[in-house]
């Protein structure tokens, strides 16, 4: 009996279909391993120094997730574009773990790496330094893979070329009652046309290390300068510090640069200083035809923490002694334990509300017929 020769044919058709699917074009070239170049470059500046922050490339120019890296350099110009490095300001080597070895992943939800934050802090060399406010200092960085070469620079930032200012040398701090004074030098206001100077002053609250700008002053006269700060806290540590602010205006808007810090100067604002001493008192006999009594008043105390007021009262036949229980919160008092055919003196004094008490204020007499 003879095979059917379509028996044979249909299985040895169906290999050569597949192995015509598996091939699906000609074989891709090796990659390059160039990395993606940044796109989320940032720079900011403050005194001779610039803080450039940027991602970690995850990605090649052709798609694939990076293995090794190689170093980044740092381009910094004068001219408004960079489009090569040239003599580069820095060369940041590669991490050890991604020159040497495949990158590990950092996986997220979507299986890709996740980007690493990295930084660089340049100093601003004093030749790139200007009084000129319209001269900008650009930076870029390029990633380079192990073999030392890049696919380009990131994206472009700039910040001022502007000279910035010493800050003062003699920062001194007082704690009074009115609130933490703090003194220096001040050498004048420049005059550079298109830029203004100021001093800020910062305010640390040392338990939580958070700041907050306490005030700015402007540079003024050359001479003493001080500041007031009484928006603190009572019973807290603080540390002061103060730069000068360099400010440009232009036509639509207004950048700042600030200049170095000062050492921190630390204050502990521990509260030992009683309120104003009540002044105006004035005394009033009423009594008739009804039982006597003596009122009081006297002007209001302003400072913040005010927390009440005593009164004290003497008759002539010993020393003066506290009318109130309690804290008297208003600036009036009505005295309805008097008796007939004596004189009394009378003074108040005002308590904060940690229990410093002032003097007492100056005395008043009255009598009751």
């Amino acid at each position: 009996m003879t095979p059917h020769l379509g028996r044979f044919i249909t299985p040895t058709a169906l290999c050569l279909l597949l192995a015509s699917c598996a091939q699906t074009g000609p074989p891709l070239p090796p990659s390059l391993e160039l990395p993606k170049p940044p796109t989320d470059l940032r720079a900011s500046r403050k005194g001779d120094h610039v803080t450039l922050s940027w991602s970690e490339p995850t990605l090649t120019t052709d798609r694939q997730s990076v293995r090794y890296l190689g170093p980044t350099l740092v381009c910094r110009s004068l001219e408004p574009e960079i489009t090569t490095c040239g003599n580069f300001a820095a060369m940041i080597p590669a991490p050890s773990s991604l020159a040497a070895a495949p990158r590990k992943s950092r996986g997220t939800q979507s299986g890709l790496p996740r980007p690493a934050p990295e930084t660089y802090t340049d100093t601003l060399p004093p030749a790139m330094q200007r009084q000129d406010p319209s001269v900008e200092v650009t930076y870029a960085v390029e990633a380079l893979n192990r073999n030392a070469r890049g696919a380009g620079l990131s994206n472009r930032v700039h910040v001022l070329a502007v000279m910035t200012l010493p800050p003062p040398g003699d920062l001194a701090a007082e704690l009074t009652g009115d609130g933490v004074v703090l003194t220096w030098t001040s050498p004048g206001e420049l005059d550079i046309p298109g830029i203004q100077h100021q001093y800020r002053i910062y305010r640390r609250d040392e338990s939580s290390g958070k700041d907050a700008i306490a005030g700015e002053v402007p540079l003024g006269e050359s001479g003493p300068a001080h500041f007031t700060d009484s928006a603190f806290e009572w019973e807290k540590t603080y540390l002061y510090r103060i730069n000068a602010v360099s400010i440009v205006k232009r036509s639509d808007s207004e950048v700042q640069v600030e200049g170095d810090d000062t050492p921190p100067v630390r204050v502990i604002a521990h509260d030992v200083f009683p309120p104003s001493i009540p002044a105006g008192l004035q005394a009033a006999y009423s009594g008739e035809g009804q039982k006597p009594f003596i009122d009081l008043i006297w002007a209001p105390v302003t400072n913040a923490d005010l927390a009440g007021y005593n009164v004290y009262r003497s008759d002539g036949s010993g020393p003066a002694v506290k009318l109130n229980s309690e804290l008297v919160k208003s600036p009036s008092y009505r005295d309805n334990a008097v008796a007939s055919g004596k004189t009394y003196t009378y003074s108040v004094s005002a308590v904060d509300v940690r229990g410093n008490e002032s003097q007492r204020s100056e005395e008043t007499s009255e009598s009751v017929p």
